[in-house]
């Protein structure tokens, strides 16, 4: 497999949604399989989240894992739209979810959020592919879209992700170990986004540095597939009723193309809002 070198300016994955037309992102994910938006998330609602990890993390004495792949220095919280506030923002931040909607389309799913904090001496995680479990021939359409949030800044000595641009039109997966020609590490501030094709080799990288670097990996898929998180069981009924409309469907309580998903050929979401049942599924 060859992997493109980069093509585009340096300072081309750094513009923002508002200051650079979103074609250019679309054309950057297309080609090298990735793009950051950099600095568009609001430095409070960063902050905020932060905080709320901590909080978490210390309530329910959440300490790393003991296998390689999800680290050995590395905290992670999963199913975090089950927290509700601040999370359920995340997940249809207005400055993102556009950009994930052209790569796959508006009937994506939530597949998973989770938040990734590597401590110190952490070293590099395997490579992968996020889609490298769906049994399809490599390379194919886009079926999963990836965003990971900064929550601290991410640099090459932190852990900043790697990744291998060009990757996503490889024939095979990743080799676990090793050094990959080409591979980068994905840099940016804090309140930035990286936004990438699944089928993408990347992994976490090692972190040289006293500071945690803290990040919360936003996933999307095809509106048709399996979630990796079962937002349906995952997230309390409850919580769930808290959630725009927008965010109800993402997370899976509504139809995919008008069909896929039905209860009896009603969509889901009366379960949420009280309301009687509502044949949608084919009435005109």
């Amino acid at each position: 497999m060859s992997c493109s070198a980069l093509s585009l300016e340096p300072t081309l994955a750094s513009m923002t949604l508002q200051s650079f037309n979103i074609e250019k992102h679309v054309k950057r994910i297309e080609q090298d399989g990735y793009t950051i938006l950099e600095s568009v998330i609001e430095p409070d609602l960063i902050e905020t989240i932060e905080e709320d990890l901590r909080r978490i993390e210390q309530e329910r004495g959440i300490g790393p894992a003991q296998n390689l792949f999800e680290g050995l220095h590395t905290v992670r919280i999963y199913n975090l739209l089950a927290f509700g506030e601040p999370y359920n923002q995340i997940a249809e931040h207005d400055r993102v979810l556009p950009l994930v909607e052209r790569v796959l389309d508006q009937g994506c799913l939530v597949s998973s959020i989770s938040s990734i904090s590597i401590e110190r001496d952490e070293t590099r995680q395997p490579w992968h592919a996020d889609d490298q479990h769906i049994p399809l021939p490599r390379p194919h359409i886009p079926l999963v879209c990836n965003t990971m949030w900064a929550i601290t800044d991410f640099t090459k000595d932190n852990g900043a992700t790697r990744l291998v641009p060009g990757s996503h039109q490889a024939v095979d997966i990743p080799p676990p170990f090793g050094d990959i020609k080409g591979a980068i590490a994905a840099e940016m501030p804090r309140g930035s986004v990286l936004v990438y094709n699944g089928s993408l080799w990347h992994a976490g990288g090692a972190n040289k540095t006293a500071d945690r670097r803290v990040g919360v990996a936003m996933n999307y898929c095809a509106g048709w597939m399996r979630q990796q998180e079962n937002q349906l069981l995952g997230i309390p009924l409850d919580i769930a009723r808290t959630f725009s409309p927008r965010l109800r469907k993402l997370c899976g309580w509504g139809l995919y193309k008008k069909l896929m998903g039905h209860i009896d050929k009603c969509t889901p979401e009366y379960l949420l809002n009280g309301s009687s049942p509502k044949k949608v599924v084919g009435e005109s």
